[in-house]
Formats: C-alpha cells, structure tokens, sequence
C-alpha cells in the first residue's frame, strides 16, 4: 500500500464508495470499482468464506 501512496483507512474508504462490482478474469476473484483522491481505481479482492473475510489482492488506479 506505501508505494501507492494509500494506508489501510483510505482503502476501506475506498471500499465504502465502491460504484460497481465484476467479476475478475481469475475465477473466485471480483473487481470493485471506486474513485480515490477524485480518480478512478480499481480493487481486485477474493472473498474467504471459510473465515468470513474479505482478502485484498491489489489496488491500482486506472489512468483515463
């Protein structure tokens, strides 16, 4: 997270303005769609339903 310039707080803010979900390309994985300091970003996570968690697997912006 340091070398994008976020900390753990901005990313479940991230999470909680989350504006549409998909499905990523590798199976059990989904891409939330957000916006961060006014751009576009992306976040791929996996849910864990054996422990009930969430697993961030990376962040990044998309640059328009």
């Amino acid at each position: 997270m340091g070398d994008r310039r976020f900390n753990e707080l901005d990313l479940r803010g991230m999470l909680e303005r989350a504006q549409d979900l998909r499905e990523n390309v590798v199976r059990g994985r989904w891409v939330v769609e957000t916006r961060f300091r006014r751009r576009p970003w992306e976040i791929v996570v996996e849910p864990d339903m054996r422990r009930e968690v969430l697993v961030i697997v990376t962040a990044y912006a998309v640059w328009e």
